[in-house]
This record gives C-alpha cells, structure tokens and sequence, in this order.
C-alpha cells in the first residue's frame, strides 16, 4: 500500500503536466490560426496578427484555462479576455493612457479602432474561449453536474421561441426584425417571419447547449442572455450575416451606428431569453431530475414571493432614492413624466420612486439567492441596471409616451447620463436587498438542512460571472459611447 501511494500521486502529478501542455498548445494553435483570419478580415500585417493571437492563446491557457469548465464559461471568459486585450494592446483604445489628449481625440481613436475590437472579440476570444470551454467540460466531467441534451435543446429552443415574441406586433407591422438585421432584404413578410422564428430557436438552443450547467437563477441567468446577446450582435449582423449575403463584413463604427438598433433588440432578446430560459429549465428539473419531498423549501412559496416582493420594493425605493442628485443634475429626471409644465419636476419625481420601487419588485423576484456576499451581488445590481436602462428609457417609455421607441445611436447618446443613474440604482438595490436578505438567513442557517442546502446553491471557484460583469458592463456602457 506504502509503495503503491506514492506511485498515482506520481501519475496524478504527470497526467496534471499533460493536460497543462496540451491546453497551451491547444491555446497557441486556436490563437494563431484567428490571429491569421484577423488578418485577413482587417487587411493587417500578417506576423503581427499571429503573434498577437499567440500571445492571447497561451495567455488565456495559463490564467484562464482552468475556470473554463464548460463551453458557455470558455466563452465568456475569452470574451472577456479579448475585451481586455483591447484595452490593452498598443494598437487598442487610449482611454486608459496617461498622456495629454482631449476626450474628443480619444474618442476618434476609439472609434477608428472599433473594427479591432470585433476582430478580438470574433477571431480571438469566441474559438479560444469555446475550445478550451469544451476541453475544460470533458476534463471535469465527473465534477460537474450531468449534461443532459434533450434538457438544452428543449428548454433553450423553446425559451428562444418565446423570446421570439417580444418582436411581435409593432416590430412585424413596420417590417422591421432586429435578429434579421445584416440579412438581405426579403420580398416576402411571411418568409422573414419564419425564418426570425427560426433564428430565435436556433440561438435558444445553442444558449442551452453553452449555459446549461452555469445557470443557477432567474437573475444570473438574466445576466447570462445579456451578455450572449451583446456577442450576438458581433457574431451575427456585423460578421456572418453579411458573408451569408455574399458581402464582405463591414466592421466599422459608422456600421455599427446603423446596426446599433439591432443591438438593443439583441440586448432585449438575450435577457427575456435567459429569464425564460431559467424558469422552463427549473420546470424540466422539477419534472424530470429532481425528487426531493423529504428536504422540503423551510417557506411556502407564497411567503418566498411575499418577502421578494417587500425586500426588492424597499432596495428599489432606496435605489431611487440615492439615484435621484445624478438624475435631476443631468436633467433626465424632470423629462421622466414626458411634461413640459413647471409640475414636471414633482410629477418626475414621483413617478421615478414609483418606477424605482416597482423595478426593485422585480430584482427581488429573480435574484433572489444568486449571491452570498455583497461584493458578489453588487455587480449583479450593476448589471440589472444596465438592462433596464436599455428596456426603460429606450424601448418601453418612448412606447409608453409615443407610441414608438427609437433605436437610433443617437437617442442612446443622448440619453446616456441617465445610464449612470441607472447603473447606481442597479447597485444600491442590490445593496440593500443583500442586507435584508443576509438578516434573514442567518437564523435559517441554524438548521444543518438549510445550511446544506445554501451550502450546495454557492456558485463554484470556477464560475464565468466575473467574466460576465466586464465583458457585459464593459460593452453596455462603452457601445453606447463608440457608436453614439
């Protein structure tokens, strides 16, 4: 037995060393083949774009690699990654530089190197991300919970199919398909509708396929579809949509400005997917996996909504509360109410509380247990913010005041610094519903059930929601900006 230890402690140790250099070389492989299509795609130099890929690949399979446990996770932390390149690289935005130069030049600058940053994002963070995402699933397979097809392409299909909805109605009646947008034009109505619908299940399923094992709530799930949404809009209406019509991708910003209301429509589908997509998935586990009646919920269902409810509408009129100096000294509050009469201002405010409490419900409704920290659930306010700022003034007050939304880069631009408020409303909501919520668990803890439990819902070392929170932040606020 003594001789036979320290003999698989040996193997462990070698297969450890195996796996580490065939994930670098799998890293510096993928990396350099997207830095060569990167080349081609921006007509760049040919042994810089390799070695810049190189440099990611082996990057992303030294820090990275082992946080890439699925292929959902892979991917979004190589988004992220190639994000931050962008950042970074001599070649990407100066935003961050020291150097005497007036935003308006930083922003030029920005702009022209926007086609860098779909090239990062699609060439180098997508096919890295993803494979090492699918090689990180099979090396941890037996820790992770079982992948079950017929769970993905079921609930995420049809989840993609309802989300497919939301476009229903003003969007069909002006011709108008966000998820279609890059695509030629189509003669007939009936046949563009046919094929958003099967678009809506086709990223449905691949969205169940990535995220099956990372989803865990309504709320995170939520955050999920944002930022799958936001990659989306990379991947398909500036990339592959145009080489399905037989022209070559146009990356540039003054492209991304006229696509940039089919942003918001990816945006608007990804979170309504990831949100359909968690409840129909807890259907399916409640059905079909998961059997427990002895270690039952320690509250009813009706006494969980109620206490979501009254939690999320005090963190919700708190978050108002502490947005209101950013939005009155931007001038957004008073244009809340769509008046223009001196009671403007009251009747804004007022109703901003309204809006601000009735939004803090529907926090409470889906982020319930997503965080055991505040330093972990704070950026899912951050997150939440950003969403309704893309569904609230954006899309559903225009609908509510006009009857029509507007889409346009520039209705974004110039609504932006209510973005900021939206943003501190996100995260002092979060706040304070992580402090009544922290309050009340500490005496379900006293119950080892309920510890267990609670034990088994805390997301693993390895989760993909930091990657998330940058890549999805990042973009939602830094688009607006570029294209606007």
């Amino acid at each position: 037995m003594s001789a036979s230890q320290p003999s698989w402690t040996a193997q462990a140790v070698a297969a450890a060393k195996n796996r580490a250099w065939l994930d670098l070389l799998f890293g510096l492989s993928i990396g350099m083949l997207g830095g060569a299509i990167q080349c081609k795609m921006l007509a760049a130099s040919m042994s810089h774009s390799i070695l810049l890929g190189g440099i990611f690949g082996l990057a992303f399979s030294l820090f990275v690699a082992r946080r890439a446990t699925t292929p959902g996770a892979g991917l979004l932390w190589g988004l992220a990654g190639a994000l931050l390149l962008w950042f970074v690289v001599p070649t990407g935005v100066d935003l961050f530089l020291l150097r005497s130069v007036s935003s308006v030049a930083m922003l030029n600058d920005a702009q022209a190197k926007f086609p860098q940053l779909v090239a990062c994002l699609v060439c180098l963070g997508m096919p890295v991300g993803i494979v090492l995402g699918v090689r990180g699933g099979i090396r941890t397979r037996q820790a992770q919970p079982h992948f079950r097809w017929g769970r993905a392409l079921v609930a995420g299909g049809l989840a993609g199919t309802i989300s497919g909805l939301a476009f229903s109605g003003w969007e069909y009646g002006g011709g108008y398909l966000p998820l279609l947008e890059g695509l030629p034009d189509f003669q007939s109505q009936a046949r563009a509708v046919i094929l958003h619908f099967l678009v809506a299940l086709l990223i449905g399923s691949i969205f169940g396929i990535l995220f099956q094992r990372d989803v865990r709530g309504y709320g995170s799930s939520m955050g999920w579809g944002l930022g799958f949404g936001i990659f989306l809009w990379f991947f398909g209406p500036l990339t592959v949509f145009p080489i399905i019509g037989r022209q070559p991708p146009d990356w540039s910003a003054e492209q991304g400005t006229a696509l940039f209301g089919s942003l918001i429509g990816y945006i608007i589908y990804g979170f309504i997917l990831g949100t359909v997509y968690a409840f129909l998935d807890q259907i399916w586990v409640r059905l079909f996996i998961q059997s427990d009646p002895l270690n039952r919920e320690p509250e009813g269902l009706g006494l969980h909504f109620l206490r979501s409810v009254e939690w999320g509408g005090l963190a919700g009129l708190v978050g108002g509360l502490v947005s209101i100096p950013v939005m009155a000294a931007t001038g957004i509050l008073p244009r809340i109410a769509g008046l223009d009469t001196s009671f403007g201002g009251i009747r804004g405010l007022v109703i901003h509380l309204l809006v601000s409490v009735g939004i803090g419900i529907t926090y409470g409704l889906l982020f319930r247990n997503e965080a055991i920290s505040i330093g972990l659930g704070v950026p899912w306010g951050f997150l939440f913010g950003v969403i309704w700022w893309y569904v609230g003034p954006l899309t559903l007050l225009p609908l509510i005041l006009t009857g029509v939304y507007d889409w346009r880069a520039s209705a974004a631009a110039a609504l932006f610094p209510s973005l900021i408020g939206h943003l501190i409303y996100g995260g002092a909501t979060a706040f304070i519903f992580l402090l009544l919520e922290r309050r009340y668990k500490r005496w379900l803890l006293l119950d080892p059930r309920i510890a267990a439990r609670e034990q088994r819902r805390l997301r693993p070392v390895g989760t993909p929601a930091p990657a998330l929170w940058f890549f999805a932040l990042g973009l939602g606020v830094l688009l607006p900006i570029l294209l606007g």
